[in-house]
């Protein structure tokens, strides 16, 4: 039997499972987590600690339609400016309540298009974070980038705050592709962003690359990542379509018959995946690639790979906090998020208060099953003697949750007594494997394709 016939077999190409950025995931999050609570999980974190900050910015010029995530569009810059207000109020409120001395060891501004912010507003909210919570030893701040929504100005005050690692948006060089999901950006507008960005001595270069989209072959791919290699970026996710429609209402601007199936999904990115390795990237978890000069490459060498909402990430903080709408926190407690839209958000802040609305208090299992799911989606192994040191779980116990893994994937997945692990002809079943672990019901959550 071939590879391609076992991962159809165990059910791959039919599959739907979460990308388990995080556990349980956030379907699962629930009412339990009010603002007093979060409140307190803050007050908790000790002082002189380094934490992790994400700062959301749910505004884009253009709404693309592959794009699934939690954002408005806007021509006019008064939302944008009046929302920076309110992340300033927050950021406030922030202050009152974290002990002193607390430091960061990841800044991140995601979206939506955070380089909408206008330079004087980039440079005003840079300060007010860092004024509360300033930037530890190796800290490292970066970016999200619309290459068609930056300019000089812009990466200047970016690089002038600190700015020290760059994320920019590919997904595609194609141009039908690109006028399919609604994202048209010409091959050279990149390049000479990319150029930008490292004229101002920004030290990492990010992208983001797409698999799965509609039209893509693998002649297609292989030319955008061949165009994507000649910028000689630091890291690269590459990362699979996620055609969910019912979610997501911009998505029904592409035609689905258009859309690779899963058999040719996993074509693409192993296209791809050839490409990169080939290029003397090193492979880290499931879909990303890393120079091995890169912190990610010399985490996953060295065990402290991690996952969190932005995918992978060498950050080892255990608290992680969201500021903007739709935001989560990560607290050793649990999970919290603030409210979705952007006006409920902003109301609760300006009565301030954070608007906490949901989340999860982690309970029984939660811990232990979340390292056994994050070390096989970043190590492709769980190791028996470290979960035994670290968790409060029976050597009987953690031999039952091993076993039934590797008996739902026989030939694909290896048990014995220093752990489990997924050789590499497996790894495309990793999430599937994951969801083993997972001892919620996924039943009535719509997740991505498996591949």
């Amino acid at each position: 039997m071939t590879v391609h016939s076992q991962l159809s077999r165990l059910g791959l190409f039919d599959a739907r499972v979460p990308r388990y950025t995080s556990y349980p995931t956030a379907p699962q999050f629930g009412g339990g987590v009010t603002t007093a609570e979060f409140v307190n999980w803050i007050e908790a974190v000790p002082a002189g600690s380094e934490i992790s900050l994400y700062l959301h910015v749910p505004f884009c010029r253009r709404l693309c339609w592959f794009c699934a995530c939690r954002t408005q569009g806007t021509v006019s810059d008064d939302p944008v400016r009046a929302y920076a207000k309110v992340l300033k109020a927050e950021i406030a409120l922030l202050r009152a309540h974290l002990a002193p001395g607390v430091r960061l060891s990841r800044l991140h501004w995601g979206g939506g298009t955070p380089t909408m912010l206008a330079p004087e507003l980039i440079t005003d909210l840079a300060a007010t974070i860092f004024d509360v919570v300033p930037m530890g030893p190796g800290a490292e701040f970066s970016v999200e980038i619309d290459p068609m929504e930056v300019d000089a100005p812009r990466l200047d005050a970016l690089a002038a705050a600190g700015m020290n690692r760059a994320s920019i948006g590919v997904q595609d060089f194609d141009p039908e592709i690109q006028a399919t999901i609604g994202r048209e950006q010409p091959y050279e507008t990149t390049v000479a962003v990319a150029e930008m960005i490292r004229a101002r001595g920004v030290a990492s270069l990010n992208a983001d690359i797409l698999y799965g989209l509609p039209h893509q072959t693998n002649a297609r791919i292989a030319d955008s990542v061949q165009k994507l290699l000649a910028l000689s970026p630091d890291r690269v996710a590459l990362y699979g379509y996620a055609h969910v429609p019912w979610m997501s209402r911009r998505q029904q601007m592409i035609p689905s018959d258009a859309i690779p199936t899963p058999q040719e999904r996993l074509g693409l990115f192993e296209t791809a995946r050839t490409l990169f390795v080939a290029d003397g990237y090193d492979e880290i978890g499931i879909d990303h690639f890393a120079r091995p000069s890169d912190g990610m490459a010399k985490a996953a060498k060295a065990g402290t790979l991690r996952r969190n909402f932005q995918g992978y990430t060498d950050d080892t903080s255990p608290v992680l906090i969201g500021l903007g709408a739709s935001s989560i926190s990560r607290f050793p407690q649990g999970y919290a998020q603030n409210a979705s839209a952007t006006a409920v958000h902003t109301k609760a802040i300006r009565a301030g208060q954070f608007s906490t609305h949901r989340g999860h208090v982690f309970s029984g299992e939660d811990k232990l099953r979340g390292r056994l799911i994050e070390a096989l989606m970043c190590d492709f192994r769980i190791n028996r003697a470290e979960i035994l040191r670290d968790y409060d779980v029976s050597a009987d116990r953690l031999q039952t949750l091993l076993s039934d893994a590797a008996n739902a994937f026989p030939g694909m997945v290896t048990l014995d007594d220093t752990g489990l692990s997924i050789p590499p002809e497996g790894r495309p079943l990793t999430r599937m494997v994951a969801r083993m672990f997972d001892a919620y019901d996924q039943s009535k959550a719509k997740h991505s394709a498996a591949v």
